[in-house]
């Protein structure tokens, strides 16, 4: 699918990895209705894009509610400019809850305390619930769009997993478990949307500079990229970016998980 002249919904898209698909889908003649809880972040992608490609509606993804009410004003924008869905880009996320300390995420501690199940729930409802709940409101306006080209595709849901859904380590329970269930959502949504000409396609990045890892002691961080073959860095944005694009853009690509990583296996012990 071209992405010029079409309109794709980006979650987390005022920040980050989701900021950047922005930035590369309105480069490459697109719009983006970036869905997202902070305005101030939100608004400066907005002015700093310009031209009315880009266009702030606040939402929430663990409520139901909050994502309709977006929704439904990114279709109207999509009515308004004339510039049809091409696609979702699921890009909210979070690691761990903000409140927990690195010990709270071990399942047992040394006390053999186990972790709280309201930290879990959290994790797992951003992350799971709240990329399910946001495809499964897009897609029914995707279903009834025109389709376009000789195979009659009418868009494609990229969703974020991570390197951590394979190959996770001590404290990444709650995270690993949401991510891998990203990744096993890949195939089976594929399967349901194909009679639609829909894809799905999903990406799991290693570490990335993002404000997600930027909460990672140096200590961490140095010894994390020691496990990645080449290049021995984190990813850059704009690198996640152009393989949303190189997605959006090449239809055989389809039900896959692909891994953005370097070469990165991360160790069970630091």
């Amino acid at each position: 699918m071209k992405i010029e002249g079409r309109t794709f919904i980006v979650s987390g898209g005022a920040s980050g990895l989701g900021r950047a698909c922005v930035e590369d889908i309105c480069r490459a003649g697109g719009y983006a209705a970036i869905l997202d809880m902070n305005d101030e972040l939100a608004q400066e992608v907005v002015k700093s894009i310009g031209g009315g490609k880009t266009k702030f509606f606040e939402a929430n993804v663990l409520e139901t509610e909050s994502i309709a009410a977006a929704v439904k004003g990114a279709l109207e924008w999509v009515k308004e400019t004339g510039k049809e869905v091409g696609g979702v880009i699921a890009a909210a996320g979070v690691a761990t809850p903000a409140k927990a300390r690195s010990s709270s995420r071990v399942i047992i501690d040394r006390n053999l305390e186990p972790f709280s199940m309201s930290d879990f729930d959290f994790v797992m409802n951003v992350n799971v619930r709240g990329t399910i709940d946001l495809i499964r409101q897009v897609i029914p306006h995707m279903a009834r769009s025109t389709p376009v080209g000789s195979d009659g595709e009418r868009g494609i849901i990229v969703m974020v997993s991570s390197a951590a859904a394979f190959d996770g380590q001590p404290g990444q329970v709650s995270y690993s478990a949401s991510k891998g269930a990203i990744a096993s959502l890949t195939l089976p949504l594929t399967r349901d949307l194909s009679r639609y000409g829909i894809r799905v396609v999903t990406i799991a990045p290693s570490i990335f500079d993002s404000r997600m890892t930027a909460m990672m002691s140096d200590k961490v961080r140095a010894s994390l990229l020691r496990t990645t073959e080449f290049p021995q860095r984190p990813g850059k944005p704009h690198e996640f970016a152009q393989l949303v694009t190189q997605s959006i853009e090449n239809i055989m690509l389809n039900g896959v998980v692909l891994r953005l990583d370097g070469g990165m296996r991360m160790p069970s012990k630091m």
